[in-house]
């Protein structure tokens, strides 16, 4: 149903494609001018719609600069997020909002990395405003490959190994008929490409694309399970402790494949599962939905992604009869110390 919608609106795919290919000339030309700011960006973004990996790469790229010694904070649009303009979530001390006031994954990554961060869809005013609110010097920024208004001294681009292999498929079409946002060769903007494999096995990238990837910075990055947490209480588990056992998996996220791909392989039972839109904005219907599918179900916990947690944790009390973990996962690059060193050096 959705392939036949696409195909449905397939001649807005000539109208999309020509006017981003206009906005990229005006940029590339100079009619269109990016503003610096007073710190080091860095972008971390892709060429589709969602499911490649961004939000463990902030994370990765922002816990990095943190150790190294960097002062670092997190600037997003905050998608889906209810509130709208400039919006401080984290000064590094506390986060001063909701998950539905600035977005799930900047709620997330947050609360992953402990340091300051705000929302703004203009992310050169974000950028000021924030640099007035925290002392920084670096700014991660998260999902900006197409906001090329804010210059940036550091361009990573992030795709999703499954998409790459799929050359013959619709998705690597341009919206709304696929689900890319530029076409390939918008790669050469980039100075850092990951090419994340998830909890899939490294391929060889499809000679139909390698051309766009000839001359550059290519590093190989896949997740790692860190464990599972006890929502509530913060317990660390391991993976191996929910073998066999009848969860409930409740899922809200862009493609589910790789979630529901590392419990198979860690033998966790997901035949019971309620599988949500992305980003999914809970409210008491879809947690009454859950609690009903879990009894139903004789489940014996309700297993979750961390991104989803952030939003069932406001549900703590309607749930309280019903234990719910989320499985904690980490990105790791292959090439670490060349990474380090390719970020790092725009402090040079």
């Amino acid at each position: 149903m959705i392939d036949f919608f696409r195909i449905l609106l397939s001649p807005a795919v000539i109208v999309y494609y020509a006017v981003i290919k206009i906005r990229n000339y005006f940029f590339d030309s100079g009619i269109f001018k990016a503003t610096s700011v007073n710190a080091k960006v860095i972008s971390v973004g892709n060429l589709t719609v969602g499911g490649s990996g961004k939000t463990p790469a902030v994370i990765y790229t922002t816990n990095l600069l943190k150790e190294h010694g960097k002062t670092v904070g997190i600037l997003s649009r905050g998608y889906r997020r209810n509130s709208s303009g400039y919006l401080l979530v984290s000064d590094g001390t506390e986060i001063k909002t909701t998950v539905d006031r600035c977005g799930d994954e900047m709620y997330l990554v947050t609360d992953e990395c402990q340091v300051p961060s705000c929302v703004s869809e203009n992310r050169v005013n974000g950028a000021r405003e924030f640099l007035k609110d925290v002392h920084i010097e670096s700014i991660v920024l998260d999902d900006a490959y197409q906001h090329r208004w804010i210059e940036r001294d550091l361009d990573i681009l992030m795709f999703d190994q499954r998409f790459l292999n799929k050359t013959n498929s619709i998705e690597q079409n341009m919206l709304p008929l696929g689900i890319m946002r530029e076409p390939f060769n918008s790669i050469s903007r980039a100075d850092v490409i990951l090419l994340n494999r998830k909890f899939a096995q490294k391929t060889e990238l499809p000679d139909k694309l390698r051309k766009y990837f000839s001359d550059k910075k290519i590093f190989h990055t896949y997740y790692e399970v860190a464990g599972i947490i006890d929502l509530k209480t913060h317990q660390h588990f391991s993976m191996s402790e929910f073998r066999g056992q009848k969860s409930l998996i409740v899922c809200g996220i862009a493609k589910p494949y790789s979630f529901l791909n590392i419990l198979e392989q860690n033998k966790i039972d997901f035949t019971n599962k309620l599988l949500f839109a992305d980003h999914k904005n809970y409210s008491h219907k879809e947690v009454q939905k859950i609690r009903k599918k879990f009894y139903e179900t004789n489940a014996y916990s309700v297993l979750t992604t961390q991104k989803d947690a952030v939003k069932l944790i406001d549900y703590s009390t309607v749930l309280d009869d019903i234990d719910i973990y989320y499985v904690k996962i980490n990105l790791v690059v292959e090439e670490k110390e060349e990474f380090e060193k390719t970020v790092l050096s725009i402090f040079n």
